[in-house]
C-alpha cells in the first residue's frame, strides 16, 4: 500500500504527521470535547473570513472613491 505524501500549506505535513497530531489532540482533549473544539474552530475561521472580506471591501471602496475624486479634479481643470 502506497501512501502519497500530501503537503498542507506551508507546514509540509504528510498524512502520517496529520494522523499523529489528531491522535495527540484526541488524547489531550478526549472524545467529548472534540465536537466543541471543532465548532469553535469553525466559528473562528468564519469570523476571520468575514473580517478579511470586510477589509477587502473597505479597501476597494476607498480606491474607487479616490479614483472618482481624481476624475472629478481632472475634469474641472
Amino acid at each position: 500500500m502506497e501512501v502519497k505524501n500530501i503537503n498542507i500549506a506551508f507546514f509540509n505535513l504528510g498524512p502520517w504527521e496529520i494522523l499523529l497530531i489528531l491522535i495527540v489532540i484526541l488524547i489531550l482533549f478526549g472524545a467529548r470535547r472534540l465536537p466543541e473544539l471543532a465548532r469553535g474552530l469553525g466559528q473562528g475561521i468564519n469570523e476571520f473570513r468575514d473580517a478579511v472580506d470586510s477589509s477587502k471591501k473597505e479597501i476597494i471602496d476607498g480606491i474607487e472613491t479616490d479614483a472618482g475624486d481624481n476624475l472629478e479634479k481632472d475634469s474641472e481643470e
